[in-house]
């Protein structure tokens, strides 16, 4: 059967050449909003259907369950409920409240469970099954990155969440993968040059890395930022996902001759490894003449909640934080607060923003035809979604903006106000030429699921 449907549609397309030529007119198979509808999950009813597929167990969970709410926040916006949170303040006007296209938006849900393999096949169900025509998510690069090359090989595009490895749009970057939040190198750069103005030039760091992509790549761009400042860095130490009991990893740090333990650690694994550590005390303690100090380049509100005291003076980067004054980082803090009773996260803040974006890419293009979409998407400028002006750029489909520095609050006026932002790179300086983490996006022809 699927070679009689590959037969037909050759000689659809044969015959629409061939009327091209001898009529020199474009028929409607060909023109804007009117493509083939062989395409994967091309949707013919009254709805839409985007994939939601985050941790809802495993180490990243909190990052996952708060994902899950950004994403329902946004398709009752899209749908017209609410107050429509940042549709009003997007410098794009396409979004009406109708939907996308004037199809409602439903969505449906996966468990990665903070690991590859599960997440591409809680993906591939949400095609398959669930006839999904984007798949949104993350809270792991190694998530990130197996569901963006799936989305692919399907012909299905995939609007990265919570995703911090340069790898995503780096060495492992394709053509229907969009990532919004930033990256380990832009962390790096905007992190060095702060621990070098507090805790000066001659330091000596000690990292425990996560041992999968992110965590590779920002230990990386954490090495060479410090070392740029004339840090030297012992030999890192990597740890498993999940690890729970980071004990026999913190003893070796305590007689290693390090003055700075730099945890490239996320979710529950940086919350359990940053309390041992203060609890081992190395907060407390001296290391060649100086006081011994703890670094977490990547901090969320989520994690600054489950480390408790532990987070008070800590210096890390941000990709967004609720607390900015900017109008539509308040109006997404409103909505969000008056639904869930509590902040969003930066997690929760670029989940959000990757589906109206997709939405946009969709109501600019006329169509959910994917090689429309993302030309839609590619070299988009736009401004309005928190964070300042941000370029999607075509090269490598990374975002550009702000990043922000953060430090743990000594003394926080309630429970949610536990960081604050104490530095600001810009978007210019935060970024480089895509050639250095090398990759190639692949093509943009469309495929059946």
């Amino acid at each position: 059967m699927s070679d009689l449907k590959g037969l037909n549609r050759r000689r659809l397309l044969q015959s629409g050449v061939a009327g091209i030529v001898a009529t020199g007119v474009m028929p409607t198979f060909f023109t804007r909003g009117a493509y083939a509808q062989d395409f994967c999950n091309n949707p013919t009813g009254d709805t839409v259907t985007i994939g939601c597929n985050v941790p809802q167990t495993g180490a990243y969970a909190d990052e996952g369950a708060d994902e899950l709410k950004a994403y329902e926040l946004a398709i009752e916006h899209l749908n017209g409920g609410g107050d429509g949170g940042m549709i009003p303040t997007f410098s794009s006007k396409t979004l009406k409240g109708n939907g996308i296209l004037g199809k409602k938006v439903v969505s449906v849900t996966g468990d990665t469970q903070t690991k590859a393999d599960a997440a591409r096949d809680s993906a591939r169900r949400m095609i398959e099954r669930d006839g999904a025509i984007m798949i949104t998510g993350g809270s792991s690069s190694a998530v990130a990155v197996a569901v963006q090359g799936l989305c692919q090989e399907m012909g299905v595009l995939f609007m990265a969440a919570l995703t911090h490895s340069n790898d995503t749009t780096g060495k492992d970057k394709k053509r229907y993968g969009f990532r919004h939040f930033f990256n380990a190198y832009q962390s790096g750069v905007a992190l060095g040059p702060k621990l070098g103005e507090v805790y000066g030039k001659d330091r000596v760091a000690y990292h425990l890395t996560a041992d999968y992509t992110w965590g590779w790549t920002q230990e990386e761009s954490m090495i060479a930022a410090t070392e740029a400042l004339g840090w030297k860095t012992l030999p890192p130490v990597r740890t498993p996902v999940g690890a729970g009991d980071f004990s026999q990893y913190l003893t070796p740090v305590l007689n290693s001759g390090a003055d700075v333990l730099i945890l490239n650690h996320y979710g529950f694994d940086m919350v359990n490894s940053l309390t041992q550590a203060v609890q081992f005390g190395l907060r407390d303690k001296q290391a060649n003449g100086k006081d011994f100090e703890i670094v977490v380049p990547l901090i969320s509100d989520l994690m600054a909640k489950g480390a408790g005291a532990a987070i008070k003076g800590i210096y890390g980067t941000s990709n967004w934080d609720w607390q900015l004054s900017d109008e539509a980082s308040k109006a997404f803090t409103k909505s969000f607060g008056a639904k869930f009773g509590q902040p969003p996260s930066q997690a929760a803040h670029t989940s959000y923003v990757q589906t109206l974006l997709y939405a946009d890419a969709c109501e600019r293009a006329g169509t959910f035809y994917p090689p429309e979409v993302i030309k839609a998407l590619e070299g988009f400028e736009f401004d309005g979604l928190g964070n300042g002006a941000t370029l999607y750029r075509a090269d490598d489909h990374q975002c550009f903006k702000e990043v922000y520095v953060v430090q743990g609050k000594e003394a926080p006026a309630n429970p949610f106000d536990l960081l604050e932002v104490v530095g600001t790179a810009s978007r210019e300086a935060v970024t480089y030429d895509p050639a250095i983490f090398g990759g190639e996006l692949g093509p943009d022809t469309p495929a059946m699921c």
